[in-house]
């Protein structure tokens, strides 16, 4: 079989999912018609229907002069920059390994795609590049309309009006109590440091997860537990105000975290029994088998906190030594994982006894990775296989959801 020539179509910020729910690679003719068609409909001004309509075209011309050629459009993520680039770069590879493309036309709309060039050179010859443009939009009307377009993202809203917000609020707020700018700037030096090391994300993910809905039985959970935390915080600001003049410093902190880290706890308890409510009422019984992990982890941390705040403190009843907080260390680290591998063999059992072959596999991210071929129970691994017949297997604990599809985590 000759080796084909690649149309390639790029589409760096993920507009298919986000608006079509389409995974790439989409591979294929008919498949990118079908996702072109999906994206048009969906939102009929996004610049990469002009692109993808063009690779069409191109495809089309190429077949008539009896061209080995072949359209696939890959897809990256909506935050750009590393992330996007990586989702891109591992299609690309995927593309690579099943169709051995001798080289490729690259289809763009111009608006960051060019930054994935390097990646593309890597790894396979371009022969031609073609932008397409809206012919009709000037430079200084395309300009106000991105502008304004960006600003409907709500990923580019959260920067350019959600952060100046929130530091209005967070200045507002502690100028009225009376704090001065020290603990906006330590709120500001923790968000950056998360950022940094990723947390965020995984904290979002957990947030998202808990979607309120009035229509749903979990909604009372989620009440009795925001309650709680707004009164975990009035309690934490009370005694932070009854115990400054008192005590100083590190032991001030341990204290006003030891007065209100049981009440953040079965506040997280009662949201997490709402949510498990939710998905026992929707019939998504393996999603519980999380929600049990999120409880063993929080009421360990809540744990080792309450007893590292009394070791801190020491100036009240029951006294605790290092020892004893470190004997709490190690029990929470052997208690932490009996429960997951108690979990994880639960979680195989439920496999094996649902129906899930034939189902499509996706990322977190949106990013198509097959159709459910089986499972090896004694290894833990579910098997993919690919839309070329090749199959690979995956960790069971990557599995974030199952519906409709089979949501694997992205992250490594």
């Amino acid at each position: 079989m000759k080796r084909p020539i690649l149309i390639l179509c790029i589409d760096r910020d993920n507009d298919l999912y986000d608006k079509a729910r389409i995974s790439g690679p989409v591979v294929g003719r008919e498949n990118n018609l079908a996702a072109v068609m999906k994206l048009s409909l969906a939102d009929p001004e996004d610049s990469d229907v002009n692109a993808l309509f063009y690779a069409l075209k191109l495809y089309d011309q190429m077949k008539k002069d009896n061209g080995v050629v072949e359209v696939v459009t890959l897809t990256g993520h909506k935050k750009l920059g590393y992330k996007a680039d990586k989702k891109i770069s591992n299609q690309l590879d995927k593309v690579m390994q099943e169709l051995h493309p001798t080289s490729c036309i690259l289809v763009s709309d111009g608006a960051s795609d060019e930054e994935v060039l390097p990646i593309i050179r890597s790894r396979l010859k371009i022969d031609s590049t073609k932008i397409v443009f809206v012919r009709q939009a000037k430079e200084l009307e395309k300009t106000y309309f991105v502008l304004l377009e960006k600003l409907k993202d709500p990923y580019y809203a959260k920067i350019l009006i959600g952060i100046p917000a929130l530091l209005i609020l967070l200045f507002s707020v502690s100028d009225y109590l009376g704090l001065g700018w020290q603990p906006v700037g330590i709120v500001i030096g923790l968000y950056m440091l998360a950022r940094m090391l990723s947390i965020d994300e995984a904290v979002m993910g957990v947030v998202k997860d808990f979607r309120f809905s009035i229509e749903k039985p979990g909604w009372i959970g989620y009440i009795a537990g925001f309650t709680l935390l707004i009164i975990a915080i009035v309690v934490g600001f009370q005694n932070f105000e009854s115990q400054q003049h008192v005590l100083g410093g590190l032991k001030l902190a341990g204290y006003v975290i030891g007065s209100t880290v049981w009440i953040v706890f079965t506040a997280i308890l009662l949201m997490m029994a709402g949510k498990s409510v939710d998905v026992l009422t929707e019939r998504r019984k393996y999603e519980i088998t999380k929600y049990v992990l999120y409880i063993v982890a929080a009421g360990l941390l809540s744990m080792l906190l309450w007893i590292g705040s009394l070791w801190v403190v020491n100036l009240f009843p029951p006294y605790v030594d290092f020892g004893t907080f470190l004997l709490a260390l190690i029990a929470a680290i052997f208690i932490g994982y009996f429960a997951t591998v108690v979990v994880n063999s639960y979680r195989q059992e439920l496999l094996t006894n649902m129906k899930l072959e034939g189902k499509e596999a996706v990322t977190d991210h949106g990013v198509y990775l097959g159709k459910i071929a089986g499972f090896d129970v004694r290894e833990g691994k579910i098997i993919i296989q690919t839309i070329l017949d090749k199959k690979y297997s995956l960790p069971i604990s990557k599995i974030v959801s199952i519906d409709e599809k089979i949501v694997f985590s992205a992250g490594e």
